[in-house]
């Protein structure tokens, strides 16, 4: 993306889509308004924006929300209108930053759930960054370790045969090596 020209750069922003960890909602717009300022800066028409907004709003559960603004809605409601936000312009990728640390244990199974429909219904690939394993596992198929900015291990979720190898790796997969080796050899290495 560094080396693409700005009309490039800007046709390629609009097929990604960003969930932040802290909503980033805008307060003094409603549900629907919030949903729809992705379209506006795209240069949607106003039926269109209308349009997609209302299936957004369905894909997510939240109808009944539109005319609501974010002050009124719970952690759970306000991921779920970020998630409607980064699904607005259709994107083929879908960017979560710590996506579920905002919300309760309970709201963060029903997040998870939401992010791997909408990978199944729609084909969006879903990168999330996270650090807690239990998100990992409810929904990745592929992994990046990465430490210090560097990707240090990949590999399938589903691959019983993978041992991890780096530091990092033996600490998050602990479940993979016995407790002893991981925690030595990460302890010893910080």
């Amino acid at each position: 993306m560094t080396r693409l020209d700005k009309t490039a750069l800007n046709k390629t922003r609009q097929s990604i889509g960003m969930i932040f960890q802290h909503f980033n909602l805008l307060n003094n717009r409603t549900v629907s308004e919030n949903i729809s300022f992705p379209l506006e800066i795209a240069g949607k028409p106003r039926a269109e924006r209308n349009q997609r907004v209302q299936e957004c709003l369905e894909i997510v559960g939240l109808s009944e929300k539109a005319k609501t603004y974010p002050a009124k809605l719970s952690g759970g409601q306000k991921q779920r209108v970020a998630i409607a936000r980064a699904l607005a312009n259709e994107p083929k990728v879908l960017l979560c930053d710590e996506p579920t640390s905002s919300v309760d244990p309970q709201t963060t199974g029903t997040i998870l759930a939401f992010l791997k429909q909408i990978n199944e219904r729609f084909g969006i690939t879903i990168v999330i960054v996270t650090h807690e394993m239990e998100v990992v596992k409810g929904i990745c198929d592929k992994v990046a370790v990465m430490e210090n900015g560097r990707v240090v291990e990949r590999f399938a979720l589903g691959d019983e045969t993978f041992f991890p190898q780096s530091d990092i790796a033996k600490f998050l997969l602990r479940d993979r090596v016995a407790p002893a080796t991981y925690l030595h050899e990460y302890v010893t290495s910080i």
